[in-house]
């Protein structure tokens, strides 16, 4: 009885691994598929990114470009000019500040040439330069 017993075992044995092989075999083949489909889209993203990257770059040097040719003359700043235009028009580092409505400590570090100022603070220096004494004091007393 034993023989008939194992002969029973093995078949069910043969057979179930027979099912599972079949069943495996069609995972195995989505999961190879699934990574090659992966693949694939990693590299699409690297090349967009490149491509992306590219672009950023090339507009990066169009808008470079282009401020310079619409704003004309480039306004330029050098701390030993804006010192001795302070002193021209005989400020204290607080009243410059006022003109310019900044903290009178962005003027000194301007001064000392320990910071610059923004672009967007340029044009009311530049504006102050072409002022006089007098109208310094009525824009101040203001």
């Amino acid at each position: 009885m034993s023989t008939f017993t194992e002969q029973l075992k093995s078949e069910i044995t043969r057979l179930a691994k027979k099912e599972v092989r079949a069943e495996t075999k069609q995972l195995k083949q989505f999961a190879a598929l699934q990574r090659s489909e992966n693949a694939a889209l990693k590299r699409r993203v690297s090349e967009l990114e490149l491509a992306l990257k590219r672009l950023g770059k090339a507009q990066a040097t169009t808008t470079a470009d282009q401020p310079e040719i619409e704003a004309g003359p480039a306004l330029r700043f050098r701390a030993g000019g804006f010192a001795s235009l302070r002193k021209k028009l005989d400020l204290t580092a607080a009243e410059m500040a006022k003109l310019l409505n900044v903290s009178p400590q962005s003027v000194y570090h301007w001064e000392i040439g320990k910071s610059r100022p923004r672009a967007s603070q340029l044009p009311a220096i530049s504006a102050v330069r072409k002022m006089g004494k007098k109208e310094v004091t009525e824009r101040l007393s203001a």
